[in-house]
């Protein structure tokens, strides 16, 4: 019991502390820095922007609240870490997350100026400006963990359990679609950079790219996850994210 009440202490401060960056954003207004160029809906150009941050905030607890606790739910049932392994100790919490995560935003680093060499007329996705890149970098670190890893992993790796009644394979499963979920969330972002409708009419280097890179990282974020859960996958994904939306346009001048 004492176990599983630090797990949902534990959730319930990274659920707030993801509400409360998604809530000062706006009230530092910061957000405008991450929409690239996308208006604001005209029926909340009046609104107070504590009030728009209040309520983004208010549906982060709610639909991240409701997906992390199914997730989790999916999770014990697979005998897996949760939120966090217990008695695993600060190495596997924090020191192996952010190593993992540096490593793996250098790599992301390197691709990406691969990728750009592939096409003169492509120069790479754009990142958000300091200092929102780093709120940016924690909100998806947290949030889209417990989407996309807690969640989408985990149902499909117990649905596949219940199929094939082989934890490891249902695991590996699961971590693929979850990671394939995570590169494809991306994808209205990079429709929205070139102002197409559909991903069909985003160019291929930037769509393999975009895919690519970002199972990469979701993959490894699994890894993380099904080891040392959710601290540790949030923690591979907002170092990862460090290196590659902040450290490196800073560093490059951009």
């Amino acid at each position: 019991m004492v176990q599983k009440r630090n797990q949902w202490i534990v959730f319930g401060l990274l659920l707030f502390t993801n509400a409360f960056l998604a809530f000062l954003l706006f009230v530092l207004g910061l957000q405008n820095q991450l929409t690239m160029g996308a208006e604001m809906p005209s029926e909340l150009a009046n609104v107070p922007a504590w009030q728009i941050g209040l309520a983004n905030a208010g549906i982060i607890l709610v639909l991240y609240g409701i997906l992390g606790v199914l997730g989790l739910w999916f999770a014990w049932r697979l005998n897996l870490p949760g939120v966090f392994r217990e008695n695993a100790g600060w190495r596997n919490w924090v020191v192996i997350p952010m190593v993992a995560g540096a490593v793996v935003g250098v790599i992301v680093v390197v691709l990406d100026r691969v990728f750009t060499a592939l096409s003169p007329t492509w120069n790479g996705f754009e990142h958000p400006p300091f200092p929102a890149s780093i709120i940016a970098s924690a909100t998806a670190g947290i949030g889209e963990e417990i989407i996309f890893r807690v969640f989408v992993m985990g149902l499909w790796a117990w649905l596949f359990f219940l199929i094939l009644r082989r934890k490891g394979l249902a695991l590996w499963i699961g971590n693929w679609i979850g990671a394939l979920a995570f590169a494809a969330g991306h994808l209205p972002s990079a429709m929205q950079i070139f102002g197409v409708s559909t991903p069909a009419e985003i160019p291929v280097v930037v769509l393999v790219e975009l895919l690519l890179l970002n199972t990469f990282v979701g993959l490894v974020a699994g890894e993380r996850y099904m080891k040392d859960g959710l601290v540790a996958a949030a923690g591979v994904h907002f170092w990862a994210d460090i290196v590659w939306h902040v450290a490196f346009p800073l560093l490059a001048g951009g």
